[in-house]
């Protein structure tokens, strides 16, 4: 359990990725310090996000940002977070507090997005809570991707991510 001290009030230093002609905006709740650090989404090195997408999309599992960013774009996916600014403990979503919601209406407005999907339970929580009223789009849970997720395999977690490919004309 995090002690008090361990607490940092921050605020969310990575833009939104899209483009205009995203159609699926994924959201996960904060950046983890290894993101905040490299700058970019689920920059831990154990998270299995890039994994699952590279399996989704039978590509080969980008390594670098501009990679990532490529990928990305080629889909039709947007990423962001679903708070903008929070008190928080290391990479525990479990110690958000005094949460401030990103704008998703705003990005939602932006792209060609017809729906939207959360990566775990804090995230799906808190869009719930500060978003799914402004943004006029279906959305649904995903399970995370981080490796702290034991219970699902890289497999599983491809399978769950799977339903995407509706809302890409994929399926």
């Amino acid at each position: 359990m995090a002690e008090k001290k361990d607490v940092q009030k921050l605020k969310h230093p990575i833009a939104p990725f899209f483009s205009p002609q995203s159609k699926v905006i994924i959201l996960g709740s904060f950046p983890s310090p290894k993101s905040r650090e490299t700058g970019f989404y689920y920059g831990h090195p154990q998270n299995r996000f890039w994994n699952v997408m590279a399996s989704l999309f039978l590509e080969n599992t980008p390594e670098t940002i501009p990679e990532k960013k490529a990928m990305l774009e080629r889909h039709g996916i947007a990423l962001w977070d679903v708070i903008k600014e929070c008190n928080i403990s290391g990479a525990s979503d479990s110690s958000i507090k005094s949460a401030l919601p990103n704008d998703i209406a705003y990005l939602a407005a932006c792209t060609e997005a017809k729906a939207v999907f959360l990566t775990g339970k804090t995230a799906f929580s808190l869009y719930t809570r500060y978003c799914s009223d402004t943004v006029n789009l279906p959305y649904f849970a995903l399970p995370s991707t981080s490796a702290a997720n034991a219970a699902f395999s890289c497999e599983r977690l491809t399978e769950c991510y799977r339903v995407i490919l509706k809302y890409l004309d994929l399926q």
